[in-house]
């Protein structure tokens, strides 16, 4: 590997003993046992790797390799979240980082979203800054390993992706980018496992938000989803989409009531143009 020439021959080791056995992770007790020396060696021996760029420090005594067919220089983004995911457990990357890395958004975002049910305080991984989200358990689903370039990555599926973000605006940036991730995601939606997820979140406001959007972005919801959204929309009062009308005041020139999801849209119509009608494809649905 020619890369590998420019390091010592102890630093050759261990890059290339991890590599051959397609290891993407080393702890530092690993290193010491693999070199056969000194905690004080191993440290030096990892310290110069990560001066070199060939490993990531994903948490204290664990590290990430940034493989050789990478080079030294390799700290994408997609490395950022391996990184990034090694700071809690149980833990998901969501929201509007999510909604990146499924291509929902063109938006370019310095902080990863980190959910998890531990606090912890933020965190810098690179250039980005790692934001801690707490949910509840009972939001706490929806999520599954995605090979992220060698690593497993634990991401928010595309329908969880869409409802988090609509329930947590402020995490997707705002209103107008949140219709536009849900707008992408409907045209591959798989609507029973979206409805499933709503029922199991069960929040009616949340219910009412998206299934006026729905209507907004044109989503093809299968009948037998929709008449279940009515259902689940009907079990609370009315409610809002945007800024609270109440606390905040009503946005000029909003979109106003509307009257079949019982909801008061407290947005502009230039915010929500971009998302118009952007959910008119086919989507997925069960037994297809």
């Amino acid at each position: 590997m020619e890369q590998a020439r420019s390091l010592s021959a102890q630093e050759s080791k261990v890059v290339l003993t991890l590599t051959e056995q397609h290891q993407r992770e080393v702890t530092r007790q690993q290193v010491i046992e693999l070199l056969g020396s000194s905690s004080k060696a191993a440290d030096h021996v990892i310290a110069s790797l990560r001066r070199k760029g060939w490993l990531q420090r994903a948490t204290w005594g664990e590290y990430l390799l940034v493989p050789p067919e990478q080079g030294p220089d390799a700290l994408g983004d997609s490395n950022l979240l391996a990184l990034a995911s090694r700071i809690a457990d149980p833990y998901y990357i969501g929201f509007g980082t999510a909604a990146a890395h499924y291509g929902l958004t063109t938006q370019l975002r310095r902080v990863i979203f980190v959910v998890t049910t531990v606090r912890l305080r933020a965190r810098q991984v690179g250039e980005s800054r790692v934001r801690i989200v707490n949910l509840s358990q009972k939001k706490f689903f929806g999520f599954a390993p995605v090979d992220v370039l060698g690593y497993q990555v634990m991401i928010s599926d595309r329908e969880k992706t869409a409802i988090d973000c609509i329930d947590r605006t402020d995490l997707s940036g705002g209103v107008g980018e949140a219709a536009m991730i849900f707008g992408n995601a409907c045209r591959r939606f798989d609507w029973t496992k979206a409805t499933d997820y709503l029922q199991q979140i069960d929040s009616a406001a949340l219910v009412r938000r998206l299934g006026w959007l729905a209507d907004h972005v044109k989503a093809d919801v299968p009948p037998p989803a929709r008449e279940r959204l009515m259902h689940l929309a009907a079990q609370s009062r009315k409610t809002w989409l945007g800024p609270d009308p109440i606390r905040d005041g009503f946005v000029a020139h909003a979109i106003g009531y509307d009257k079949s999801w019982g909801l008061f849209v407290n947005v502009t119509r230039e915010e929500l143009h971009g998302s118009a009608g952007l959910g008119q494809q086919k989507t997925i649905r069960k037994g297809a």
